[in-house]
């Protein structure tokens, strides 16, 4: 029988709006020179698809709704596709620079997915200079999350120029249909006789921790009562890692959202990252999160609009590990941390961020956030749906739960291909709300580089391509600051933020002190990387193998 959607992923339908979408994307650079002719065509990405289609359950699986709204919808799979409306092609006009080919993918990242049909687009995309191709692939949160997505992706994707063989599935099973109208019903009427029982279970464990819930969490008093029960609850559990109240500053990019996207993209060298993290004895995250943060803060005091709060960004964290269960819904939460953009001193920003991620890093070790994926199932589903607008309309009214959201996922570091055609660069694209702001930054490692897909409202930032600038500007200021001074030199002076005056005599260098010490031994202990939404990249296996979705 058909997979009924999880309550948690209802809640990205829910949510959904004319302005706030709940797809997420990918944005895919490819060189066809070494493809017979140097093209690659739609219908060579049709055949492709067509072969392994059964390699990506979420392409072949469309929405069936309950009657009345009584339960969550259910996935039914469809035997035939129609590849003719989900893959399109268009070509960009000249110069067909990244500027152009950025504003093409950002109408279409603004645009709904038709929830009639299978919840994912693919468009190939031709005229970009120097005779390359992009494709530009979006599917809805709903149906994947990172891990999923990157299974998608990798159905697409092998290690070596000629195309893997794929074997067809083993046996042709009958597609899972949904259950017909009065079952869904009897089961629907099932579950909200079951709710009560369902929401005893859950208060139990959710009260203790109402203070990670992003939105909730900056209500008055939750974090005393969240305190006061985990202060009562006795046992010998270990206390769990107190988190700082974060104040959520005003920003130009706070506040409802319209429907338009802009869209900023670019790469930086993976290694240079790595030397200023061993520079540092901090991780490749925590140097991510500051460049974020030093580009933000340019960025915020070229318009004189810098808070003196820091900013608070949310960080998508996967769950998927702590429940192997097989499931292929969403098993992600949100958590989230300050970004030190108050923080003049670009060496003291790296440390704070360093500081910040380790305490989130205590908190989940010492209590795994599987947990908040059971917060959904606390309401019943006719509710659900008008509780999920309700909380937008009034999270928009009152202030944001965020300033915007960050994810840094590592990826494979060998050279991809598409039908023969290299991969030259992948670029993450992701989800702007109401709630969290109107600013996306997500970072995918590839072959060498990090690629920075930048989402943002078209009226709240217009000039996206500042940000890019500014994380270049970044990773070159903490290159000049892990650098040792050569022999007989002067140290290098700190680059001064815009508007502001260096403060003279102060070392660039990184001085070990105690303070500092201390939180690189942190950064030593801690794994390199933060607790990312998708885990790993998607892994095509060699050619003459079908390629195989990514661990999770």
């Amino acid at each position: 029988m058909a997979e009924q959607v999880s309550a948690f992923d209802a809640q990205f339908l829910n949510f959904e709006t004319g302005t706030n979408l709940a797809h997420i994307a990918a944005l895919t650079i490819l060189d066809p020179s070494g493809r017979p002719g140097g093209a690659l065509t739609r219908e060579d990405l049709i055949g492709l698809l067509k072969r392994r289609l059964h390699l990506a359950p979420p392409l072949r699986r469309r929405l069936v709704e309950v009657p009345f709204g009584l339960d969550h919808p259910y996935w039914a799979e469809d035997r035939e596709v129609d590849f003719d409306y989900h893959v399109r092609d268009l070509a960009l006009p000249p110069p067909g620079d990244d500027h152009k080919l950025a504003e093409q993918v950002a109408r279409l990242h603004g645009a709904r997915l038709d929830r009639g049909r299978p919840l994912w687009e693919i468009y190939l995309i031709h005229g970009l200079a120097g005779g390359r191709v992009a494709i530009y692939t979006k599917v809805h949160h709903a149906a994947v999350d990172g891990v999923t997505g990157a299974e998608v992706l990798a159905a697409l994707m092998d290690f070596e120029p000629e195309p893997a063989a794929v074997p067809a599935p083993e046996t042709a099973a009958e597609p899972q249909r949904a259950p017909d109208a009065v079952e869904m019903v009897i089961r629907g009427v099932a579950r909200v006789l079951d709710n009560p029982f369902a929401l005893l279970r859950f208060i139990a464990e959710a009260v203790p921790r109402l203070d990670e819930v992003p939105f909730v969490a900056q209500l008055p008093g939750v974090g005393v009562v969240s305190r006061f029960v985990r202060g009562i609850g006795g046992g010998d559990a270990e206390p769990l890692p107190e988190l700082p109240r974060m104040v959520v500053p005003r920003t130009p990019f706070s506040g409802p959202i319209s429907r338009h996207r802009r869209f900023a993209f670019g790469q930086l060298p993976l290694d240079e990252v790595k030397r200023i993290k061993n520079a540092f004895g901090v991780t490749v995250n925590d140097v991510v999160m500051a460049m974020c943060a030093t580009a933000l803060r340019r960025w915020l005091a070229k318009r004189d609009e810098l808070p003196r709060q820091p900013l608070v960004a949310g960080i998508p964290v996967s769950t998927r590990g702590q429940a192997a269960n097989g499931s292929a819904a969403n098993e992600v939460m949100l958590t989230m941390t300050t970004l030190p953009t108050d923080v003049p001193d670009p060496r003291d920003r790296l440390l704070s961020v360093n500081r910040s991620m380790g305490l989130l890093k205590e908190r989940l070790a010492a209590a795994p956030a599987a947990w908040l994926l059971e917060f959904s199932q606390a309401m019943p589903a006719a509710l659900s749906a008008l509780a999920a607008r309700s909380a937008f309309r009034i999270a928009s009214r009152t202030g944001s739960a965020m300033n915007l959201m960050i994810s840094n996922v590592p990826g494979p570091q060998t050279p991809l291909y598409v039908c023969g055609a290299r991969v030259t660069a992948l670029y993450p694209m992701s989800v702007i709300t109401d709630v969290s702001g109107g600013i996306n930054i997500t970072v995918f490692s590839y072959d060498g580089r990090l690629g920075f897909g930048i989402v943002t409202d078209r009226d709240m930032v217009p000039d996206v391509w500042d940000l890019i600038d500014y994380l270049r500007d970044s990773l070159a200021e903490y290159g000049a600051l892990a650098a040792p001074p050569a022999p007989g030199t002067a140290e290098p002076e700190e680059r001064a933020e815009p508007g502001k005056r260096a403060e003279p005599g102060k070392p660039a260098r990184p001085r070990r002190t105690a303070k500092a010490g201390a939180a690189a031994a942190r950064g030593a202990r801690a794994a390199d990387g933060p607790p990312q939404e998708q885990g790993t990249a998607p892994k095509p296996r060699r050619a003459r193998k079908p390629p195989e979705p990514p661990p999770a």
